[in-house]
C-alpha cells in the first residue's frame, strides 16, 4: 500500500529490501555451491567458524525456505566435496568440515531445531527493521531527510547477516553457561551424595563396633561393681574391728 502522496510505505520498502536480500543470498549460494573441495573446507573452518557454523543454513549454503528434497540434495553434494575420503591430502581438516555439514543437516531434519534456527533468522531481520524505523523516526523528529544507510540493500543485507550471527552466538553462549551451571550442580549433588554415604558408613561401623564390644563393656562394668563392693565390705570390716588393747606392764 502506498503512503500519502504516492510514496511507497516503509513496510513495502522493507519487504522489497528483504526480497532483494533473499535474491542475493540465493545468488551467493549458487556461486559458492561450485566452490572446490579445498575452498569449502576453508570456508567451514575459517576463523570464527565455531560461531559462523551455528547457523545451519549458512553451513549448508541453502535458503531457509528450501524444501526437504532441496536440503537432502544440497547435503549430499556438499558432504561429497568435503568428505575425508575425497580429500586424502587434508583428511583431518576435511573430517572437521564434514562433521560441521553433517551436524547442520541433522539439525535441519529435526522440525523443532529447524524452527528455532528460523526464529533466530527472522528475529535478526526484525531487529534490523526496527532499528531502521527508529533511525527514521529520530530523523523525522530532527527535521532531517529520512535517508539511512540501510536503505542500500547491500548494507541492509550485511546488517541482517551480522545481527543473525550475533543472535546465534548469544544463544550458544547462554547454552554453554546453562550447561556449565547444570554440570556444576550435578557435581555438587554427587559430592553431597558421596559425603552422605560416607557419613552413613561411619555411623554403621560405629554402631557395629558398639554392638560387638557391648558384652565386654558389660563384663567390665560388672567386674568394676563387684570389685567396688568387695573393697567397700573390706573397708567396713576394718572400721568395725575393735582396737587392740595393750596390757600394762607391772613392776
Amino acid at each position: 500500500m502506498a503512503a500519502a502522496g504516492g510514496e511507497p510505505s516503509s513496510q513495502n520498502m522493507s519487504d522489497e529490501l528483504f526480497k532483494t536480500f533473499i535474491s542475493e543470498v540465493k545468488q551467493i549460494e549458487k556461486r559458492d555451491s561450485v566452490l572446490t573441495s579445498k575452498q569449502q573446507i576453508d570456508r567451514l573452518l575459517r576463523p570464527g567458524a565455531s560461531y559462523f557454523n551455528l547457523n545451519p543454513f549458512e553451513v549448508l549454503q541453502i535458503d531457509p525456505d528450501a524444501t526437504d528434497d532441496e536440503l537432502k540434495k544440497r547435503f549430499r553434494a556438499l558432504s561429497i566435496l568435503v568428505h575425508p575420503d575425497k580429500n586424502q591430502d587434508d583428511q583431518d581438516r576435511a573430517q572437521k568440515a564434514f562433521e560441521a555439514v553433517d551436524k547442520a543437516y541433522k539439525l535441519l531434519l529435526d522440525p523443532e531445531q529447524k524452527k528455532r534456527a528460523l526464529d533466530v533468522i527472522h528475529a535478526g531481520k526484525e531487529y534490523v527493521e526496527h532499528m531502521v524505523k527508529e533511525k527514521k523516526k529520530q530523523l523525522k523528529k530532527d527535521g532531517k531527510p529520512l535517508d539511512v544507510e540501510e536503505d542500500d540493500h547491500e548494507v541492509f543485507k550485511q546488517a541482517v547477516y551480522k545481527q543473525t550471527m550475533k543472535l546465534f552466538a548469544e544463544l550458544e553462549i547462554k547454552r554453554k553457561e546453562r550447561e556449565a551451571k547444570e554440570m556444576h550442580e550435578r557435581k555438587r549433588a554427587r559430592e553431597e551424595e558421596i559425603e552422605a554415604a560416607e557419613k552413613a558408613k561411619r555411623e554403621r561401623e560405629w554402631q557395629k563396633n558398639f554392638e560387638e564390644t557391648r558384652d565386654g563393656r558389660v563384663d567390665s562394668w560388672r567386674n568394676f561393681q563387684a570389685k567396688g563392693k568387695k573393697n567397700k565390705e573390706k573397708k567396713n570390716r576394718s572400721f568395725l574391728k575393735p582396737p587392740k588393747v595393750k596390757m600394762e606392764q607391772r613392776e
